[in-house]
């Protein structure tokens, strides 16, 4: 079983089940489908939780590339997923399943997502994976 530590802002998506993906760099072991996964806050502190009290289930795992460029408009000028372009709609989409929100009016998941990405990661290329699960409920 594979776990994930999330940043305290994540929490509620996941708590709220909006959350059902995260975008992590390659290592040697992530989530498997099929595999269940444990999904924290705050992981090897004395703050650390579990966030759901089921395991969700890894439904997949696919190569993900997030560009981050200070001359676009959201900062993040691309996200390819196993190939694919993400158009400008799809992007915002997929910063909204992430877990992204405007902070203010007018502001969209993107430019959030944007904000987070520079600040997290630094401008230029990431190469990493989006591992998506679906929740046990009931």
């Amino acid at each position: 079983m594979v776990a994930y530590s999330f940043k305290a802002q994540f929490a509620g998506p996941i708590v709220a089940l909006e959350k059902r993906q995260t975008v992590r760099g390659n290592r040697v072991r992530h989530a498997r489908p099929g595999e269940p996964i444990q999904l924290y806050v705050a992981m090897r502190t004395k703050h650390c939780r579990k966030l759901l009290d089921r395991d969700p289930v890894c439904r997949d795992v696919r190569p993900i590339q997030i560009v981050v460029d200070r001359s676009w408009p959201f900062l993040i000028s691309s996200i390819e997923i196993a190939g694919v372009s993400l158009r400008l709609g799809e992007m915002e989409a997929f910063a909204h399943q992430d877990g992204f929100r405007g902070a203010s009016e007018g502001e969209c998941a993107l430019d959030a997502m944007g904000a987070f990405w520079l600040a997290e990661h630094g401008e230029g290329r990431f190469d990493g994976v989006v591992i998506r699960w679906e929740p046990i409920v009931g």
